[in-house]
């Protein structure tokens, strides 16, 4: 056993090891978000896999160009090892501290440990699994490069075995476990869009969607269409709010199983739009839901208290998966329902009286802003624009979004663009940005909510080979100062940092905060007869109504 125990250790590669311990120490370096040591345990364990493998090759490469490989001695060998286990032994002393240089921006306490036993663990074995499967992968190659190499030169042997192998491994990664997982995501994602909850019961109003006046069935809405139907501010809310009185909020959501297509289910919306009154109103909004359908509650609640109720929203669902599933797997489908949406409502309100049409506006959030930006042609409304779009938390590859960004303003920072003389499009955050001195709004007004701490929005490919134009100083108010750029691992960071980009508390990450739409909203649609104090206290009402945990800010 304990022969077998020492050639475990001897099959590993010295130089492998001190490259990976290396990366190791790296991922513990701060990010975007905040870890729990599971999380960074397995992206310490990736992080330190990549790095081996990098060793790895390397050494391969250098024999392959036959070029002299020194003699390591035994003694040599112990001193890396040594300092390798120092090294880790200090990064993770450090983790607790480069954790709470994070939670400290967020407003959340420190953490009195970062857990380095269970993160070191967590890590080891995230490391063997990887290294496992690269082996198995390598002892592939092997095995088809001797059985080609009976009748193929041996080189061109290695390669067809080498390619083979890599298509095996690619076939069943893809065609068994990532479209198993598929279905069963797909499956449980549409029994919980199905799932009607006990509280909310089918609307006694008629004008309500959903109600049995309405063109849309009450179970056919999906469980995130029945909850941005039922859960809105009521006028009576608004109005004792404002000591006024103020109309119910009009909204119409369209579920997955209303219409066989999105253009169907588009025709449906704006059916039910005229039928409940929603021309009639001084405000009509376009949604684009994130990918499971959702509308985040922090956006439209405050537009419509803002309005004092005279609102209506529409939102049309195009998914059941969350949204970097669907974006993965169906992309084109949100982009698909959001023009036909638009399309349609568009069609329709051109042909209104301009003094008697509601002011026409757009908004997404994440993966709904991003197909909200492709759901209108410059080109199809240059003649009668729309009046405005409030687009947050935008992803990464959200077009528009890009293409300014990196046209932005010299002096400007990428976390917070200025683009042009501000007359069209302009950004914010958690403070208020949107007020640029000397500059005047245009006839369609843009605005980008966005976190510099948020993911999603700043996740960046070529971070994999060079810094991040985000991360050069000055940095977000957000974003740690020791986070530090470093080849691969950030890259790879990153990307965990998305897939825990709404665990972050409310006003950082991808959640995004109502007291921050508020902002928005007033520099979007300009409401009327609203003193600062007004606002103040909206602010106020909002901040407890969705910190005491009232509303749910993660989302899909």
């Amino acid at each position: 056993m304990q022969a077998k125990i020492i050639a475990l250790g001897r099959s590993f590669s010295i130089f492998g090891l001190v490259v990976g311990t290396v990366f190791f120490a790296a991922s513990l370096s701060p990010s975007l978000m905040p870890r729990t040591y599971l999380v960074q345990g397995i992206v310490a364990g990736f992080c330190a896999a990549l790095g081996y493998g990098i060793g790895v090759l390397m050494r391969w490469l250098w024999l392959y160009l036959e070029l002299p490989l020194p003699r390591i001695r035994t003694f040599v060998k112990i001193a890396s090892l040594a300092i390798c286990v120092a090294i880790a032994a200090i990064v993770l002393w450090r983790a607790t501290e480069w954790q709470n240089s994070i939670r400290k921006l967020m407003g959340l306490d420190p953490v009195q440990s970062a857990e380095p036993f269970e993160l070191l663990v967590i890590a080891l074995a995230v490391f063997g699994l990887l290294v496992l499967f690269a082996r198995l992968f390598r002892l592939t190659c092997v095995v088809l490069a001797a059985l080609f190499e009976r009748f193929l030169p041996r080189r061109v042997s290695i390669l067809v075995g080498g390619l083979i192998a890599v298509g095996l491994f690619w076939s069943i990664a893809e065609g068994l476990l990532f479209r198993t997982a598929l279905r069963i995501a797909d499956t449980s994602f549409q029994q919980l869009d199905a799932m009607i909850d006990d509280d909310l019961a089918m609307p006694g109003d008629p004008l309500k969607t959903g109600s049995a006046a309405s063109l849309i069935d009450w179970k056919e809405l999906g469980r995130r269409g029945r909850e941005f139907i039922i859960s809105g501010p009521t006028g009576a809310e608004i109005g004792n709010f404002f000591h006024e009185n103020a109309p119910d909020p009009i909204r119409v959501y369209v579920g997955l199983n209303s219409a066989d297509t999105a253009e169907e289910r588009a025709r449906l919306a704006l059916a039910e739009l005229k039928r409940n009154g929603a021309f009639k109103r001084s405000i009509l909004i376009v949604i684009v839901p994130t990918g499971t359908g959702w509308v985040d509650p922090a956006a439209v609640d405050t537009v419509e208290f803002l309005h004092k109720g005279d609102v209506a929203s529409v939102a049309l669902q195009y998914s059941y998966l969350s949204s970097w599933l669907s974006l993965l797997v169906e992309p084109a489908y949100g982009a698909e329902a959001g023009r036909a949406l638009f399309r349609e409502v568009y069609r329709y309100w051109i042909t209104l009286p301009r003094d008697q049409r509601p002011k026409l506006y757009l908004h997404g959030l994440s993966l709904g802003a991003m197909n909200s930006e492709l759901s209108a042609d410059l080109f199809d409304i240059v003649a009668d624009p729309f009046q405005g779009a409030l687009w947050s938390g935008p992803p990464f590859q959200s077009r528009t979004w890009k293409s300014v960004t990196a046209n932005r303003n010299p002096g400007s920072p990428a976390w917070l663009p200025r683009f042009r003389d501000g007359s069209i499009v302009r950004f914010t955050n958690q403070h208020n940005a949107l007020n640029i001195p000397g500059s005047v709004w245009g006839p369609i007004r843009i605005v980008y909510l966005q976190y510099a701490s948020d993911p999603v929005t700043f996740f960046d490919f070529h971070s994999l080979y060079r810094e991040p134009d985000w991360m050069k100083m000055p940095r977000g108010p957000d974003v740690s100062p020791e986070f530090r750029w470093f080849p691969l691992v950030t890259m790879t960071q990153l990307l965990l940092d998305m897939a825990t980009a709404t665990t972050s508390p409310i006003g950082y990450g991808h959640v995004y905060a109502p007291e921050h739409y508020i902002d928005a909203w007033i520099a979007v649609t300009d409401p009327q007869g609203l003193s600062p104090d007004d606002v103040l206290r909206l602010k106020t009402f909002f901040e407890n109504k969705f910190r005491s945990g009232a509303e749910v800010a993660a989302h899909g």
